[in-house]
């Protein structure tokens, strides 16, 4: 592929980058050079938020069955273009073709669900909350709304927020990770064939410089974030002293607890596509599996094997089950993380490190990665890895299992493997984590469900998705209203 600087969307046209600096997009599979992207764009926020202010007040007079008409056209466009999105999205990012297809699935169920916003934009009302005084709830746009995405998902992050905003009446500004700006580049040529009004959907490209202008940006209202739970802690405080709601989900340390009686040989298939599948670079990824007394060994032998078993690969390549992670910085940070556990006593059951592909050597590959008997104050049990290595920790009783996952400064998913209903409910009653999975290993929400997150996996009040999604891209306006009756007068 030929090196291009890689173009903003604004104002209903795609236009150059004012930056001075642009970085490499890299293919994490190969190495190849994809693209590049700019790194400032300061100048390109100012003028992506003037047009979306001036596309707002018409856009929120849009009625609601209207703004959505576009968003059926959107789910057609995305069905028809599936493969290839899924195809460019394991370039830039590494994942498997199965990984990315399900990732363009999951955008498409946001499209459908937020299709319903006539209905779930709707207030409420009561009739003489006083003599002759009626009162009623209304749901109104805030205005110029942004979303800053990670690489992850590049395309089905946006799509927990972007659908929700424009149809509520907003108009939306994206700033995509500087790691995977291909294919959020590629979808707004789709967005494009929409012929929405010039303004209402903007792309603008860049890293720090162009997220504090956003952040910093008056007429921007509302913030939504996914990241790490440093750079999600800056965004939520800068957006608070600026004035502006925001939602930040940040990172994780997701345990599942492993009982003697589940069902090992699902829990074990289960577990393996949870800790490694996309390289355990998803946001609900295992890192920690807590096995209670007499699964100890079962399940430690178990998912070695599997986990060895798994075929590393060019994501291209359908014979792949799991990819790169996203850079060679990440590779280097995790393959010492994994040394920085052995050296703290754990045992590698399986070492993914120095990993090599054939044909592909220049790839940022670990294999799967399994230690055991962590210990509970090291470093590998506070840190999001975010790679391919699951840790195996040890419990007596559920009680224990509980106290461990609790010690946990995240809260983002916890899960269960169990056959004892009672032993569930307890789980699920007192864990301290926003999305639970009752024999699932990523507990991910549906779209018409909130994408929940607990202590520091996430800052804010309303989530993404669903209900929340409307909540928070909506502002409430309540009308008390009394009139006098002209029948009632004298003539």
């Amino acid at each position: 592929m030929t090196t291009n600087r890689l173009p903003n969307y604004i104002n209903g046209r795609w236009q150059n980058s004012t930056a001075k600096e642009f970085a490499d997009v890299i293919n994490p599979a190969t190495g190849e050079t994809l693209a590049q992207v700019p790194l400032d764009g300061e100048r390109d926020v100012a003028e992506a938020v003037e047009s979306a202010a001036a596309a707002f007040p018409e856009w929120r007079r849009t009625p609601p069955q209207d703004r959505i008409q576009y968003l059926f056209k959107l789910k057609q466009l995305l069905e028809d273009h599936e493969e290839e999105l899924a195809r460019l999205i394991t370039t830039e990012n590494g994942k498997t073709l199965v990984e990315a297809r399900a990732e363009i699935r999951r955008a498409i169920e946001n499209v459908e669900v937020a299709c319903g916003i006539p209905t779930l934009m709707q207030g409420y009302n009561l009739e003489d909350v006083a003599k002759g005084v009626d009162e009623m709830m209304i749901r109104q746009p805030l205005g110029v709304v942004a979303a800053i995405t990670p690489f992850n998902f590049p395309i089905m992050v946006p799509f927990w927020f972007i659908p929700y905003g424009i149809a509520c009446g907003n108009t939306f500004i994206v700033k995509p990770s500087e790691k995977v700006p291909l294919a959020m580049r590629r979808v707004f040529e789709l967005f494009e064939q929409l012929s929405l009004p010039p303004g209402v959907l903007s792309l603008v490209n860049g890293a720090k410089p162009a997220v504090d202008a956003l952040l910093d940006h008056p007429t921007v209202r509302a913030i939504s974030f996914v990241g790490s739970t440093p750079v999600a802690k800056y965004i939520y405080a800068r957006s608070a002293t600026n004035g502006k709601r925001a939602q930040c989900q940040g990172g994780a340390k997701n345990h599942v607890v492993v009982l003697p009686d589940a069902d090992m040989e699902t829990t074990t298939r289960i577990v393996s596509d949870s800790a490694f599948g996309c390289a355990g670079q998803r946001c609900l990824a295992v890192s920690v599996a807590i096995t209670v007394g007499d699964a100890r060994n079962t399940f430690r032998d178990a998912i070695a094997e599997s986990a060895g078993a798994l075929n590393v690969g060019y994501g291209l390549d359908e014979a792949s089950q799991m990819g790169p992670v996203i850079t060679r910085e990440s590779k280097t940070r995790i393959e010492e993380l994994i040394g920085r556990g052995k050296s703290e006593g754990a045992s590698v059951l399986l070492d993914g490190r120095g990993a090599k592909v054939t044909n592909h050597e220049q790839g940022n590959f670990i294999k799967p990665t399994v230690l055991e008997n962590v210990p509970p104050g090291g470093e590998l049990s506070k840190t999001e890895i975010f790679g391919p290595v699951l840790s195996l920790v040890h419990a007596d009783t559920v009680d224990e299992a509980l106290d461990i996952l609790s010690q946990s400064l995240y809260g983002n998913a916890a899960s269960i493997f169990t056959q004892s209903g009672a032993a569930a409910r307890k789980f699920r009653y007192e864990v301290e984590a926003g999305n639970v999975g009752i024999n699932i290993g990523v507990a991910a929400p549906m779209a018409y469900f909130p994408f929940s997150g607990w202590k520091d996996s996430f800052l804010g009040v309303m989530h993404s998705q669903g209900r929340d999604a409307v909540e928070f891209y909506t502002e409430k306006k309540v009308i008390i209203e009394r009139w006098q009756s002209q029948w009632s007068r004298k003539f």
